[in-house]
């Protein structure tokens, strides 16, 4: 198999000379295509792309792994510079949402308008909505949506598609992404907010692949309690797992409970951490 390189340009922590923002972009390269996971929230994705000398215009597959901001906001930049780029995504991550803070605020968290008409002005074709698992290479493939099979896991906090908050929102549209090694499959996720059991869980199902090596991207744990986290580290040391990059909103306290309780080798993720494969 020829080398795969993934290399984290925005996170909610950064590297030396980088930008830090609330929100996650991971850039691929392989089987010779370059596809960018998520653009975050937007500040950081060019000042961290130059840095890292990744080129937006080389982009040939742009992946969302849901509608908030902070994975959508830089859909404009990237298609403005990568030209006749394919774009992956679930329908429903262009519908209005919110977000209910602290138990008494309500705010939107959808993809910005700006983002949703760039889409919007796509040649015909140029979309692919994920319906169902979908392979981009023989050997890269972005779920649809996951099933939600675990009692213990939700989206992470209280979502709703109205401000009136009487219309509960799950997160279908979050899907991730997988990649075949030799030393078994790197799982993508931008938030998790299906639950990263349940989707590990139907990777395997989907690849028939049980060795994995890498899991990598925000795993929206950071208001999980006891019991989920204590469920969720049992559930990921049944697995052969290689190690686990926590990143963006996977929350330091459940980063350092999962360092602690699972076999795998656990890492902090941040822009300019680079991995190959």
């Amino acid at each position: 198999m020829t080398t795969t390189r993934l290399t984290v340009v925005v996170d909610n922590q950064a590297g030396d000379g980088l930008i830090a923002e609330h929100g996650y972009a991971l850039w691929l390269e392989a089987d010779g295509r370059t596809i960018l996971f998520d653009t975050a929230e937007s500040k950081g994705l060019q000042p961290n792309c130059q840095a890292l000398d990744l080129d937006l215009s080389r982009v040939t597959d742009l992946v969302l792994s849901h509608g908030h901001y902070d994975h959508t906001g830089g859909v404009e930049l990237v298609l403005a510079q990568a030209g006749g780029v394919r774009v992956y995504l679930h329908q429903a991550a262009l519908q209005p949402r919110y977000v209910l803070r602290n138990g008494t605020t309500i705010e939107p968290v959808r993809m910005p308008e700006r983002s949703m008409q760039a889409l919007d002005h796509l040649p015909e074709g140029a979309i692919h909505w994920l319906t169902r698992p979908t392979q981009l290479t023989g050997r890269i493939g972005v779920t649809g949506p996951i099933p939600r099979r675990t009692g213990y896991e939700d989206p992470g906090a209280p979502y709703f598609f109205d401000q009136s908050k009487q219309r509960p929102d799950l997160i279908d549209d979050d899907v991730s992404m997988w990649l075949r090694t030799e030393t078994g499959l790197v799982i993508c996720v931008g938030c998790a907010h299906a639950g990263i059991v349940n989707i590990v869980n139907e990777i395997i199902m989907i690849t028939g692949e049980w060795r994995i090596d890498t899991i990598i991207g925000g795993l929206h744990l950071l208001h999980a309690g006891p019991e989920r986290l204590e469920q969720t580290a049992q559930a990921l040391n049944a697995l052969d797992i290689g190690q686990l990059v926590a990143c963006h909103c996977s929350g330091a306290s459940a980063i350092d409970y999962l360092a602690r309780r699972l076999n795998c080798k656990v890492i902090r993720g941040h822009s300019g951490l680079s991995l190959s494969f």
